[in-house]
């Protein structure tokens, strides 16, 4: 399979378990005194009162601690990543805010960043409009190198500043700035050899426009800001 260099080809970014558990023994000792004289001697001709001890009961309280979660493997020349964080939607990325729109380009590149690593491309279409070309590319390279026991090595995404207006281009339609820096990609074949893989380049800055509506905010357009 011929690889693409994400980075250099699409339109905007360059792009068991343990389980322990752990038992805590309590003991309640229960010792009963009857017959007893209040510490007094004996009356006459009589004798102290026997100490009745009554056997110790004990009651066991398990107390199991919580699953450790899995331990994150990033993909590398082995094999492909494990166990690898789905990005989490921010509550204040779902208002009609500055801040909820700045937050919310922060997350779409970390679920674009997750698709590499995983080649899971559903969180990223599930906030990208059907409009947005860029997605499309991505889903033929991701998709594409996580079949057939291929994978990719790298990807990650780190926005480096992000920053909006906030001022509406059309009803509901804002514009966002994002600068964005994206990992170096290592192409695997399913025999462990390296295919291909693209040399580190400096972050980038893109564009996007996204609509709000009921359900939050999805991008229409990411693309490359072209200096002229």
């Amino acid at each position: 399979m011929t690889s693409q260099n994400f980075l250099s080809t699409r339109a905007f970014v360059s792009s068991s378990i343990v389980r322990a558990g752990a038992a805590g023994l309590v003991v309640g000792l229960a010792l009963a005194l009857s017959g007893c004289n209040s510490g007094d001697s004996p009356g006459p001709g009589g004798t102290s009162s026997p100490v009745a001890a009554e056997t110790p009961t004990a009651s066991a309280t398990v107390t199991p601690t919580p699953t450790p979660s899995a331990v994150y493997k990033p993909a590398d020349a082995s094999g492909p990543a494990q166990n690898v964080p789905v990005p989490v939607l921010p509550e204040v990325a779902k208002t009609e805010t500055k801040e909820g729109l700045e937050a919310f380009a922060k997350y779409w590149y970390g679920t674009l960043g997750y698709a590499y690593e995983t080649g899971d491309i559903a969180p990223l279409e599930a906030i990208s409009a059907p409009s947005c070309t860029t997605c499309g590319k991505v889903k033929e390279v991701v998709e594409g190198w996580h079949a057939e026991g291929r994978w990719l090595v790298g990807g990650r995404m780190t926005v480096e500043g992000v920053q909006s207006p906030f001022k509406e281009v059309a009803p509901k339609q804002y514009q966002v700035l994002i600068q964005v820096r994206q990992e170096p990609v290592s192409y695997y074949n399913s025999d462990k050899t390296l295919n291909e893989a693209s040399d580190a380049k400096p972050a980038v800055g893109d564009i996007m426009v996204a609509v709000h509506g009921d359900g939050g905010w999805i991008a229409q357009t990411v693309e490359h800001l072209v200096n002229k």
